[in-house]
């Protein structure tokens, strides 16, 4: 729904709220007209039922209204002397029109000075869940939400099994575009695996102001721009249309910035024209090819001195191939008894699903783009404009149609944009090329392509957690990653010890101060 779309919704949303509540008003001793005027109506009906101000605001944070409306309408039903459980029932289950019909039907009585505290235990109970599901769902949204790592993609950097606080601020919190949706979940129910959002309607793409600009080797959390399954729980292979903030959570390195020019030979990144030095923290693996004497080789002793997570296996008689191993830990691998060649394994010829020229899963004979060998390409930026021919358009045609919402059409040498012939693009946003350290265990940006600056989700800042499925009893926990920064320099030190302090320092203090407030209330 476009800006326009929505103004017209919330007027109208407004006239609806004054025709069914403008008697009540006037009963309150206001004014009819305060009644219609959009925010102030608000303001004044919070005041009516003896609520703070504040309430405002939060009617028109998308997601969390969806609590605050009910909570709303049975304090105004309450206020007018309606208090029964069927006045409540009836005043949520019918989206608040019952008030409308309370306003033109009933005869009421206004308490101005009504009790606030909630009738029943259980009323008391559920409301004190709901606004508890109000906060963790704000925080959630605008502030800090908790992430798992689930694959090995970013593996020595983030782990498999690390919980995660991302901070939605740093990049600058995108408002909800899916307004109707399960709070503090992602795209489906757990358990039940259903859907958890209408796909309709959706707001305008809004984002609050940033902290800091998205940096070449940043760790990013995005939705997945090529996102097309049903969940995440039990995805099938029917294809859905998500709406851009129910795609599925992903985490990479953000190896290139709107405006960079890009290009990976032999498996390292090139940013315009010059290697990509990674952080100190940054462990890029790759897979490769050894070839060993079985006469001397342990591969056992090998796994444990090297650490390898990660798969291996036999290819031939006399060749292993490691899946991921750090440049470090292959020549470390050189040095030990039985192995006779180190060889890094760098793909030649094109790959199949390789970005942009993919056919039903085929790769185009127009590139032989792969993994490891792969443009030069241009990082989209807004408001810059690039030349479209038959050979550039496949890079930026899922960003003109499918991104920024054009329609394209193709005739020969003739591309039309928005029925208009053309030979030029501008963008409307900034792009950014995301890829994982595990380079050769890694759906990213090499087979998905851009990610548009309204996918970016946050940046992870903090592992509270990590969990190694792989350990035994109290080795399950990674105690040495608890509590550790996403980033920084050097290597990650775990701040855990200190928060055992705090959380002792804070325990005695409570016992002090209860303990002084008995002796008081005893005096």
């Amino acid at each position: 729904m476009s800006v326009q779309g929505w103004l017209l919704f919330i007027l109208l949303v407004q006239v609806i709220h004054g025709l069914g509540t403008w008697k009540l008003y006037v009963k309150a001793g206001r004014q009819a007209w305060e009644a219609f005027v959009p925010i102030y109506n608000s303001i004044v009906l919070m005041k009516i039922i003896n609520r703070s101000t504040w309430w405002t605001l939060l009617l028109f944070i998308p997601v969390i209204n969806l609590f605050m409306f009910p909570i709303i309408w049975i304090e105004t039903l309450r206020t007018f002397g309606k208090k029964t459980t069927l006045d409540m029932v009836l005043g949520v289950v019918t989206i608040g029109f019952y008030i409308m019909y309370v306003n033109y039907t009933q005869e009421v009585t206004y308490f101005a000075d009504r009790d606030l505290k909630a009738p029943t235990k259980a009323m008391d109970t559920l409301g004190s869940l709901a606004f508890a599901i109000i906060v963790a769902t704000f925080v959630h949204t605008y502030f800090i939400q908790p992430y798992v790592i689930p694959t090995s993609s970013l593996e020595k950097s983030l782990l498999i099994g690390d919980f995660l606080f991302v901070s939605k601020f740093n990049y600058g919190a995108r408002t909800p575009m899916t307004p109707i949706a399960a709070p503090m979940v992602h795209d489906s129910l757990p358990l039940i695996g259903t859907l958890s959002y209408l796909k309709k309607p959706q707001l305008p793409y809004f984002r609050f102001p940033k902290l800091e600009k998205i940096k070449n080797n940043d760790i990013v959390v995005f939705n997945w721009p090529r996102d097309t399954l049903d969940n995440m729980y039990h995805p099938s292979n029917r294809r859905i249309d998500k709406p851009i903030d129910k795609k599925t959570n992903y985490v990479k390195r953000c190896v290139g910035i709107a405006g960079d020019s890009l290009e990976i030979k032999g498996g390292i990144v090139f940013i315009n024209g010059k290697e990509l030095i990674l952080p100190e923290r940054a462990k890029p693996q790759y897979s490769y090819n050894v070839a060993f004497d079985r006469n001397q080789i342990n591969i056992d002793y090998i796994v444990s001195e090297l650490s390898i997570t990660d798969g291996y296996g036999l290819v031939a008689q006399d060749t292993l191939i490691f899946s991921a191993l750090t440049f470090d830990s292959a020549e470390r691998l050189k040095n030990f008894p039985g192995i006779l060649n180190v060889k890094r394994n760098i793909r030649k010829g094109a790959e199949d699903g390789t970005f942009p020229d993919f056919k039903d899963g085929k790769a185009s004979p127009n590139r032989d783009w792969n993994g490891d060998n792969f443009g030069p390409i241009y990082i989209p930026e807004a408001g810059k404009t690039v030349a479209l021919t038959k050979e550039s358009l496949p890079l930026y045609k899922i960003i003109i149609t499918e991104y920024e919402g054009n329609t394209l059409e193709v005739n020969g040498d003739e591309i039309k944009i928005n029925g208009q012939v053309t030979k030029t693009y501008t963008f409307k946003q900034n792009y950014y090329w995301m890829m994982g350290d595990n380079r050769h265990n890694s759906l990213d940006a090499r087979y998905f392509g851009y990610t548009p600056e309204d996918h970016i989700v946050g940046k992870p800042v903090f592992i509270w957690m990590s969990w190694n499925s792989n350990g035994k009893g109290i080795n399950k926990i990674r105690w040495e990653r608890l509590f550790t920064t996403v980033s920084g320099d050097g290597q990650p030190k775990s701040y855990f010890k200190y928060f055992l302090v705090l959380l002792a320092l804070y325990f005695v203090g409570e016992h002090f101060y209860k303990k002084k407030k008995k002796e008081k209330e005893s005096l």
